[in-house]
């Protein structure tokens, strides 16, 4: 071959196109190749047809993008980008404290803020009887309820506790939970004077014989018909997930489903429903073995503020207050509660417990190790109420 046909070689557009395995590791990062899964003879043969009979500028065009990837994207980008995720990732190691836990394939290394510390219940039951407006929220699954526990509704047990706490009119207390006002309803009936907060604080009522208030303006749930399908086709393939339909959100939960295979499960479908929903009013959560679709602005945190500033303009401005949960829709009550101190809607002395269940990465400053140690926690709260039937025998003595 002479000098100047290898230069017209070199010069001539390349139409080459990639047909690839689905299961290799460069397969999602070349958007222009056609997969196939190699098993599959009929599908393979029929992408490589497909391959060869496409129209020549298409060809070229696939061509140019991956060169343009693969340049720009080399050895040398992908170690800066692994180094750069390193160092991002240990910034703040280095005043963090670094613990193993688990045993086996379930250990982890976690590092946690060298503050964060196991709540105290002698500190946090002294300063409950010292404060004189109390504020306590109190997630429900995985905090009053163990998340693997068949039977749903409170124990007898929770219930005598909660009543005693809601006893002392110093105290507000609301259960602040992701299910529905229809289940709270039912299963806190017995408490008349606790507060709930439904489907993570669209619905609340601030005591039994109260009204509930809609805490969204946004009642156009068109977007249910978008997203219910994407969840569907998801349960059908994964054995053991479920759907839950609520007035304002729809979950999908996969909590009996094979770990590893929901976890890639949930992670795909959290991708496909921002895709479908991005035109949408929505936020697309994950939690604790589900994925949720709420409205946006809808959040447990939004809850604690509109507590924090109720009780303000009562003059009653909350100078003890308790939050424990054990999720990521808790964290935002713990931020919340960090702001209000600098918002004014808490004083500057306020004793704050946020409470985290579990020893974990949160924005709690405290953590309680399970359900039993929350409920342990409560009971002694509970002892120390000053309920409205001792302050009469006192006055009673008095005189």
């Amino acid at each position: 071959m002479s000098g100047s046909e290898a230069d017209s070689d070199v010069d001539e557009p390349k139409k080459s196109m990639l047909v690839v395995s689905e299961f290799i590791g460069c397969s999602p990062s070349l958007s222009g190749a056609i997969r196939v899964n190699p098993w599959n003879v009929e599908a393979t043969a029929e992408a490589m047809n497909e391959a060869i009979s496409m129209a020549e500028p298409e060809k070229q065009l696939r061509h140019e993008k991956h060169y343009r990837y693969v340049s720009t994207h080399d050895v040398a980008y992908w170690a800066r980008s692994f180094l750069q995720d390193m160092e991002r990732t240990c910034m703040d190691h280095f005043r963090k404290r670094c613990y193993g836990i688990g045993l086996g394939f379930g250990f982890r290394v976690v590092a946690l803020d060298p503050n964060f510390r196991k709540l105290s219940i002698d500190d946090i039951e002294s300063a409950y009887i010292k404060s004189k407006s109390r504020a306590i929220f109190l997630d429900y699954d995985g905090t009053m309820m163990p998340q693997n526990s068949l039977i749903k509704s409170p124990s007898p047990e929770v219930i005598s506790i909660l009543n005693k706490i809601c006893g002392d009119p110093n105290n507000t207390v609301f259960i602040v939970s992701g299910r529905g006002r229809d289940s709270l309803s039912k299963w806190f009936s017995p408490c008349r004077k606790l507060g709930l907060a439904a489907e993570h604080g669209y619905f609340v009522r601030w005591s039994q014989d109260q009204e509930w208030q809609t805490c969204s303006q946004n009642s156009d749930f068109g977007w249910m018909h978008l997203a219910e399908p994407v969840l569907q086709s998801y349960t059908d393939s994964t054995d053991g997930s479920c759907i839950e339909k609520k007035e304002s959100a729809i979950v999908w939960q996969y909590r009996d489903a094979d770990t590893g295979f929901g976890f890639s499960q949930a992670k795909e479908m959290l991708d496909h429903l921002e895709s479908v929903l991005a035109n949408e009013p929505v936020a697309v959560k994950s939690g604790q073995f589900i994925v949720e679709v709420k409205p946006q602005g809808v959040t447990k945190g939004l809850v604690a503020e509109k507590i924090f500033t109720s009780l303000a303009g009562k003059g009653k401005m909350a100078d003890f207050v308790l939050c424990i949960g054990d999720d990521r829709s808790d964290e935002d009550m713990f931020e919340i509660i960090g702001d209000a101190l600098s918002r004014n809607i808490l004083s500057y002395d306020t004793k704050v417990f946020a409470c985290t269940v579990g020893q974990k990465p949160s924005k709690a400053k405290y953590y309680l190790d399970d359900t039993s140690e929350v409920r342990l926690m409560l009971e002694s709260l509970a002892e120390a109420t000053l309920t409205p039937a001792t302050s009469d025998e006192e006055a009673d003595n008095s005189d």
